[in-house]
């Protein structure tokens, strides 16, 4: 799977900001984006499995105020930062995860079958 630049690591915070990037994912452009959850980065689609919208409350703002769960804005559906698992709400199955990796201060996304870079 290539592997596809994201973003430095000192760009991520513990249960911060998430970082977004947009994929194309099964033929659509869509909105993803990577967190930093117990000292790991993790990154998925940003698409509620409820009803496929947007997670972020504010803009990159997806963890709750207690920085232990991804929380969907619209309906309040609830994601484990470290699996996408739904953990409480609404919500139909788990985040779609992307294969993410960090090394020597960069995370990068890897592609599959189903998620490829938006060509600019």
């Amino acid at each position: 799977m290539p592997a596809v630049f994201l973003c430095r690591s000192e760009d991520l915070a513990e249960g911060g900001l998430a970082q977004p990037f947009d994929v194309l994912y099964a033929g659509q452009r869509c909105r993803a984006f990577a967190v930093r959850f117990q000292g790991g980065v993790h990154a998925y689609l940003n698409r509620c499995t409820h009803v496929p919208m947007e997670l972020d409350w504010q803009p990159n703002r997806i963890f709750d105020d207690s920085g232990q769960w991804l929380l969907c804005a619209t309906h309040g559906a609830a994601y484990a930062p470290d699996t996408g698992a739904c953990a409480g709400g609404p919500c139909r199955g788990g985040l779609v995860k992307i294969v993410v990796c960090e090394a020597q201060g960069v995370v990068h996304w890897h592609t599959s079958q189903d998620l490829h870079p938006v060509e600019l």
